[in-house]
């Protein structure tokens, strides 16, 4: 069982925005969010040009690590403005909806094809022919990265 404010979410899901740039989250996630009672995401520029989707506690937390950095370093001034410039609340809707920004879908080259990964704390969107490319070009070197990271 997941502690209480803190989400894990895993797995990959292919699916496909609609007409209006909406999309459905997996049935596995709607049943965690109607166990944790959560209402909205926060949707925002990720890395690797995919999108970042976080529940509300985990979205505090993030938030937190970055006000903890100071700002008076440039780099760390643009990443907070690339960053929350690109972050927007969304509301899930009666179906298990959200809604795709536009912004959101220009900066991730979304067109209607997405995959929708559990990475622990986030879930990423990523249109699904950068996913495959990401997937392809880095599968190879998981070995690699396990004996770097965990040394």
């Amino acid at each position: 069982m997941v502690e209480s404010g803190k989400s894990m979410w895993y797995g990959e899901y292919l699916h496909t925005l609609d007409n209006k740039d909406r999309f459905i989250l997996p049935a596995k996630y709607r049943q965690r969010i109607k166990a944790e009672k959560i209402k909205k995401f926060f949707l925002t520029r990720g890395l690797e040009e995919c999108v970042f989707m976080f529940a509300p506690n985990d979205w505090d937390n993030f938030v937190e690590k970055f006000k903890q950095q100071p700002f008076t370093k440039q780099q760390t001034r643009f990443f907070n403005r690339l960053i929350f410039s690109g972050a927007y609340e969304v509301d899930i809707d009666s179906q298990g909806r959200i809604l795709m920004p536009t912004i959101l879908k220009g900066f991730a080259s979304i067109k209607k094809d997405i995959l929708i990964a559990g990475i622990a704390d986030r879930i990423e969107i990523w249109d699904r022919s950068k996913w495959n490319q990401f997937y392809d070009k880095n599968r190879g070197k998981f070995e690699e990265m396990a004996e770097n990271i965990f040394e």
